[in-house]
């Protein structure tokens, strides 16, 4: 995981660093390029998986597969190409169709029956007729289209630009989460494809952070693109405390499950407790029991369990065992107090994902705003991240219920 790299609290200016960033002219060959790998590298991962799974819906709080491979690109077009420079359809139904989508819960309904699901959507041709002429509009616009306009709600120093390729860029590691629920049998390995499972568990140990300011977010201007819960900057004073070196690993989660944990409430909050019962959950989701002996269960195969890598859990599950270690998980301040460079996994927070004092909505008013005060902050990075969009200030945000997501924790104290 790396060693911990602890901010100077002392200062609350810790993104001043970054402020160059939000003076840089706009590299309209840089943005077409960019748009051109997110398209291939979405291609790459929709060819992993197989023609029978196209239209299932491997996580039921997630629309079915088809969705995103039509979602993906109407996005994009319906964001750039329509809203921002006002050009005309493409086809109305399945921009509509694309933009939101089934509601999942219509669609789990027909999840049982494929060919039912099948019929409430297109088929896969010609989805990509659509896709590939959305492409061809946002390429031309990327390529010839007046992108900046100062004032304007979506062209304001290219906003929408930034927005439609970040956008893509997240949704790949929405997909990435997706297939690891297919069954193997849906999935292709790609060629040169080797699990890596060795490796010594890192030596757990807690780090002591000293009392100072600790800033969230960044000022809208300070960079050339953020979303709307990243602004603007927070800065706010954090007691000391201490917190975990690394992630909490397999191996050591292992003794909470071996120690009854999933069976005692007392290390539960109630609304978790009853999930656990409600769910008959008993272990990580990704963990199953073969011969005795217990195997992670894999993007494309089962491999015994890794002791030494972070292990996946949901937000409840992280603060039961934070409970029965007697520590808690951190604030969302408390993370950024003891920032590092990405670890290579999303860390829950304590925090609930809260605007910003003077937070206002972008792209539009339900991208962040519907889930505030209801889902939990994670901060950093998975393995699924793209490298891109890895920053300090990016924030995501679930249910503490949802455990699909490749998501770790550490575990903090009072000092």
């Amino acid at each position: 995981m790396g060693i911990r790299q602890m901010v100077d609290l002392a200062r609350c200016d810790v993104f001043d660093d970054l402020a160059h960033n939000g003076q840089m002219a706009f590299d309209r060959d840089a943005a077409v390029a960019w748009y051109g790998k997110n398209r291939a590298r979405s291609r790459a991962l929709f060819d992993l998986i197989s023609a029978d799974a196209y239209y299932s819906q491997p996580i039921a709080l997630r629309h079915p597969i088809v969705f995103y491979e039509g979602h993906l690109p109407a996005f994009s077009f319906n964001t750039l190409v329509k809203r921002a420079l006002g050009r005309p359809s493409i086809d109305a139904r399945l921009e509509t169709l694309f933009a939101r989508g089934i509601d999942p819960h219509e669609s789990a309904a027909a999840g049982a029956d494929a060919r039912r699901a099948a019929s409430l959507w297109p088929a896969r041709d010609e989805v990509h007729r659509f896709a590939d002429e959305a492409d061809r509009q946002v390429i031309d616009a990327l390529e010839h289209a007046e992108l900046e306009r100062p004032g304007d709600p979506l062209l304001d120093r290219a906003e929408a630009v930034f927005t439609i390729l970040e956008h893509e860029a997240m949704h790949q590691e929405t997909l990435l989460y997706m297939w690891h629920r297919l069954p193997l049998a849906q999935k292709r390995a790609p060629s040169g494809y080797r699990p890596r499972v060795d490796g010594a568990s890192p030596r757990q140990e807690r780090v002591e952070v000293p009392a100072g300011c600790a800033t969230l977010g960044v000022a809208r201007d300070a960079v050339r693109f953020g979303w709307d819960n990243e602004h603007p900057a927070l800065s706010a004073q954090v007691p000391a405390f201490s917190i975990d070196r690394h992630d909490v690993t397999n191996a050591q989660f292992l003794e909470f499950v071996e120690a009854g944990g999933y069976r005692q409430r007392e290390w539960w909050r109630p609304e978790d407790w009853e999930w656990i019962e409600r769910e008959n959950i008993a272990h990580p989701l990704f963990w199953e029991r073969r011969d005795a002996a217990w195997q992670w269960r894999g993007m494309f195969e089962m491999v015994p369990l890794p002791g030494g890598w972070p292990v996946y859990v949901s937000q409840a599950e992280a603060a039961a065992y934070a409970r029965w270690r007697g520590a808690r998980l951190p604030t969302e301040h408390e993370v950024e107090a003891a920032r590092q460079p990405p670890a290579g996994v999303w860390e829950w927070t304590a925090s609930w994902f809260t605007p910003y004092p003077g937070f206002r909505p972008y792209p539009y008013e339900g991208y962040s705003k519907p889930w505030f005060y209801t889902h939990r902050v994670l901060r950093g990075a998975s393995w699924a991240t793209p490298e891109g969009l890895v920053r300090p200030s990016l924030r995501n945000w679930y249910e503490p219920s949802f455990r699909d997501f490749p998501s770790g924790f550490r575990c903090a104290g009072d000092l």
